[in-house]
């Protein structure tokens, strides 16, 4: 795996030694990112990121690539927090990231971070937990108002965002369906 393009183009992201974690493909993360330019430009300049289960934080990371100003990963696994510590190191993105031990479907209210306005959901697949994790951070202050939330899931399984989210987008690629929401105005 490999950072797709931006500042770091091209260098590699350290990968699991299990299944526990399914990244998301380079073709996936490049077919993403041109869609986010949409959104925040080819440069995302003032794009604060939120990677919930994050496994290696390559989504997180990719957006830092591309000019975003920080990103808060937040994974539970011992693997994937390994390989978050070794990736931030690895790419020096130090001060502008915070790697948080926590459930993403517990996340509680919001600790000395600005909300963000860029959220990668990745949960396990077919496990339902998206719909939870988006809820508590929304309800925790973790999103900022019109954010744009990227929800991944496996193709076939239906996704219910909270009460106020506008589903934008969603395209399929092999079994992974990617999600695109804006949160509520305020």
């Amino acid at each position: 795996m490999r950072i797709v393009a931006g500042k770091f183009k091209s260098k590699t992201i350290a990968a699991p030694q299990t299944n526990d974690i399914r990244p998301t493909s380079d073709r996936v993360r490049e077919s993403l990112f041109n869609i986010l330019a949409n959104y925040f430009g080819p440069v995302m300049s003032e794009c604060r990121v939120l990677d919930l289960f994050a496994g290696t934080g390559a989504l997180g990371l990719e957006a830092l690539s591309r000019g975003a100003e920080h990103a808060t990963f937040v994974d539970t696994g011992v693997e994937a927090r390994a390989l978050l510590r070794e990736n931030i190191q690895d790419f020096g993105v130090a001060g502008q990231s915070r790697m948080l031990r926590r459930d993403a479907t517990d996340l509680g209210q919001i600790q000395r971070i600005l909300p963000c306005n860029l959220v990668f959901l990745d949960p396990p697949y077919a496990k339902g937990l998206g719909d939870k994790a988006l809820e508590i951070a929304h309800k925790g202050g973790w999103i900022a108002p019109e954010a744009i939330i990227v929800w991944e899931e496996q193709k076939g399984v239906e996704i219910t965002a909270p009460e106020g989210f506008e589903r934008l987008d969603e395209r399929t690629y092999g079994d992974t369906v990617i999600h695109l929401f804006k949160a509520p105005a305020g």
